[in-house]
């Protein structure tokens, strides 16, 4: 939901900590004026906290001796990558110092014969997908700000996006880390090989841990083979419950996609207005999908797959023939980001997830919501994983409809909880689901996580405020 940029109290900076980042880092990578300060406050939430003073350091060492100081002080640090995220897990909501590992953006190693890469976390994700192309690799997490976001920041949240339906989420795309306790020891966890079960899986432990648990300054990704072609389709139909029965056939049986991706009525009404795109005027669902194999293959997967459908009636059914093609059919999903920033930029975005046999009655359900609560509501997003960005299109300057969102949305993460779903599939709790997450998890488990956070942070100085209630 959207939190109140209520800045907490701060706490107070002790002398030896400032005397000490200010000799390991100088003047230019410890900063506490307030114009620097102001550009580490926001996020893609539009939410502002402002931290006391901001660190850049530039290796592991630097990072071990930062959170060693901190630690010493009792002070909270706030890892942050590119700030790209949407729930406010990389904003000071306590104050404190944001730790930003932007500088330490080294590609250490591309192994193409293990198939694997070495990274900082300040890497870019679209800067290392440019640089595994000629390989022939690539890694598969896409989250849709790859050309901003860093690795760092989708280790962190457990990113996906679009090619989460074949290929999994990051998580499932880590080999080891290296990374940095909150009082400034060094671990090291996983490998370089696809196989290890030795000891409990901190690596995975730590991926999607929000910069709760440790600092990655060093991650060993696991690589995929680069498909030689792709080729998109669009189906529209004229009953979003149709097209969502579209979606579970299409994942019950048959070719694996690589993406399918779903745009409810008020998505293509929005399109039709914001841009004028061709879209049948009876068309109240959209499905987009994605194919991709060998360049001798993907023509005939991309008409087997239309075909698998096509008992259901769509209205328009468009197979793209070759990478032009491809980018047309594509353009919907790719103009419907910036149609609602334009068109509600002050919009709730939700990512919630149901297994995919629960899609058509999560998509009844927000309906249903959203005309007795009278808001709003455009859903769209990966519908091969059940995963629906659920964006409440509100007003945050309006009152009155701001006091209905809170209940709007516990009526949202219920209905997810009844259909055996997760309050988040990619971007994390942060803040804002922070007041949910009881909703999700039982006591027993919450208490476990609970003592795993104090384990590894004894002092609670690592992003202070996020992930648990």
């Amino acid at each position: 939901m959207a939190i109140p940029a209520k800045q907490e109290p701060h706490p107070e900076w002790s002398e030896r900590l400032l005397s000490g980042l200010l000799g390991l880092l100088g003047t230019d990578r410890f900063r506490t004026d307030l114009p620097t300060r102001e550009g580490y406050a926001w996020d893609n939430t539009g939410l502002r906290w402002l931290p006391q003073g901001v660190a850049l350091p530039e290796t592991a060492t630097e990072v071990a001796a930062i959170l060693s100081l901190c630690h010493q002080a009792r002070f909270p640090v706030v890892p942050r990558g590119a700030g790209s995220g949407n729930v406010g897990g990389a904003l000071a909501v306590q104050g404190g110092l944001v730790l930003s590992t932007q500088r330490l953006n080294r590609v250490i190693e591309i192994n193409p014969a293990d198939r694997l890469a070495v990274v900082e976390p300040g890497v870019v994700n679209r800067e290392l997908q440019e640089l595994l192309a000629p390989h022939a690799l690539f890694w598969p997490p896409d989250p849709s700000s790859a050309r901003v976001c860093t690795v760092g920041g989708n280790l962190a949240m457990c990113a996906a996006g679009p090619g989460a339906v074949r290929y999994g989420v990051t998580r499932d795309w880590v080999l080891g880390l290296t990374a940095v306790l909150a009082d400034g020891t060094i671990i090291r966890c996983g490998g370089r090989t696809s196989k290890g079960v030795v000891g409990y899986d901190l690596t995975r432990l730590l991926v999607g841990s929000e910069g709760t648990l440790a600092v990655v300054t060093q991650a060993t990704l696991k690589l995929a083979p680069r498909p030689e072609a792709r080729r998109q389709l669009r189906l529209v139909f004229a009953e979003v419950a149709t097209a969502t029965r579209a979606v579970v056939e299409l994942m019950s049986r048959g070719d694996a996609l690589s993406a399918i991706e779903f745009l409810d009525a008020a998505c293509l009404g929005l399109l039709r207005d914001g841009g004028g795109m061709a879209i049948p005027v009876d068309g109240r669902a959209m499905l987009l999908l994605e194919v991709a194999g060998d360049a001798a293959e993907v023509g005939e997967l991309a008409t087997r797959t239309a075909a698998r459908v096509a008992a259901l009636g769509p209205l328009e059914t468009v197979v793209a023939t070759n990478a032009e093609e491809s980018r047309q059919v594509w353009e919907a999903r790719e103009a419907l980001s910036p149609t609602l920033k334009r068109l509600a930029p002050k919009r709730i975005n939700e990512d919630v997830v149901v297994p995919v046999s629960r899609l058509p009655e999560l998509i009844a359900g927000l309906e249903r919501i959203s005309r007795e609560s009278g808001i709003p509501i455009v859903n769209f997003g990966h519908a091969g994983n059940g995963n629906i960005h659920v964006n409440l299109l509100v007003d945050a300057t309006d009152n009155a409809t701001m006091r209905r969102v809170e209940p709007v949305l516990k009526q949202i993460f219920g209905l997810v909880m009844t259909l055996e779903g997760s309050l988040s599939g990619e971007h994390g709790v942060g803040v804002q689901k922070r007041p949910f997450v009881a909703m999700e998890m039982d006591p027993a488990a919450l208490a476990l996580q609970k003592r795993i956070k104090a384990l590894f942070d004894p002092r609670a100085i690592l992003n202070p405020g996020k992930l648990l209630p």
